[in-house]
């Protein structure tokens, strides 16, 4: 092996320098890369002022009792001063194992579980189905493409009021189940028809989405590989086993736990459907707006907690969910 020395320091070339002091690496750095500092410090500054800001005084408010009662606060022409007290982290001991835990926590994350499996997978599946269809050469492709994105681009809350209506004891629906003589469920006050009607309207609103990134991910998978499985004689489950979901396993990837976080905060689809009448069919993130403010008095420290929980159980599904992607890809090479 060669190594070359410099004949002024006599260092070989493949020598280290003694490290340099912090201050004196980071006055190297910005010099180098002051214009990405620059470009990027009004987004720092942003994300502390509307995340980070918050997040920070929300874990301060889950070690303290703060309620609506306690918190500084002004009546007429009074101005009352905070006499909420710090108590550690007895607040998450009280929601995870306190005596009412199952009502207030556990039953609530159990059908938060069950509601983000279901609405994922049937925003998956039905999605899927879809991108396949429309990846097909067939008449009136383009129209069939704006009629599908429908329910995504119409905003929320008239999708989810409109929905509001067909579901009422006397709507749409429950007609048309009345004129064929089947029964006509209580929609909006049974709490299995309740979850059972979040559950539609939530994969009515989802499916959109996941048919256009499935239909990207289609049709960015090279045709020559159809045509080599059509050539060995592949029928056309074995060409969309090996080589339609290999070819989606990046997207498939991204959009199922962009799915994830998405459902298990979905807040605006269970809260415009039921508002506060529907406690059983909470999932977590109204569940914690309901302590916090949907009743008297309000529970900020609780809630706060809530959304703590919330953040925590996020991360620590996405660490699993992204060590399992990249032991199946290592897996499949």
């Amino acid at each position: 092996m060669t190594v070359a020395i410099d004949r002024a320091t006599g260092k070989r070339s493949g020598d280290r320098g003694p490290r340099s002091g912090l201050g004196r690496r980071l006055k190297n750095s910005y010099q180098r890369y002051w214009y990405a500092y620059a470009m990027i410090t009004p987004v720092i500054l942003v994300l502390g002022a509307l995340v980070l800001y918050p997040l920070a005084y929300g874990f301060y408010l889950t070690l303290t009792d703060a309620d609506s009662l306690n918190s500084a606060r002004t009546i007429g022409v009074n101005e009352i001063e905070a006499t909420y007290k710090f108590i550690g982290f007895d607040n998450y001991a009280d929601i995870l194992w306190g005596e009412t835990a199952y009502d207030r926590f556990w039953s609530h994350f159990i059908w938060t579980v069950f509601w983000t499996a279901a609405c994922v997978a049937l925003h998956y599946s039905l999605g899927l189905g879809l991108a396949l269809l429309l990846n097909q050469k067939l008449r009136g492709r383009t129209f069939y493409r704006l009629i599908l994105i429908l329910p995504w681009a119409v905003p929320t809350f008239t999708t989810v009021f409109g929905w509001r209506f067909m579901l009422a004891d006397s709507g749409l629906i429950n007609s048309g189940l009345d004129f064929l003589g089947l029964p006509t469920p209580a929609w909006l006050e049974d709490t299995f028809w309740q979850r059972f009607a979040a559950i539609m309207v939530n994969t009515w609103c989802g499916v959109p989405f996941m048919m256009l990134s499935l239909l990207g991910g289609l049709q960015s998978i090279d045709s020559t590989l159809y045509e080599a499985a059509e050539m060995d004689g592949a029928s056309r489950w074995q060409q969309f086993r090996y080589v339609t979901l290999p070819g989606l396993r990046t997207v498939s990837s991204t959009v199922i736990l962009l799915g994830v976080i998405w459902t298990f905060n979905q807040f605006a689809i269970i809260f415009l459907l039921f508002g506060n009448t529907a406690p059983d069919a909470q999932i977590l993130v109204t569940w914690a707006y309901q302590l916090g403010f949907g009743q008297q008095p309000r529970e900020f420290a609780e809630s706060a907690a809530y959304g703590i929980l919330l953040l925590g159980i996020l991360i620590v599904f996405t660490s699993f969910y992204r060590r399992w992607l990249n032991r199946d890809e290592q897996a499949a090479i």
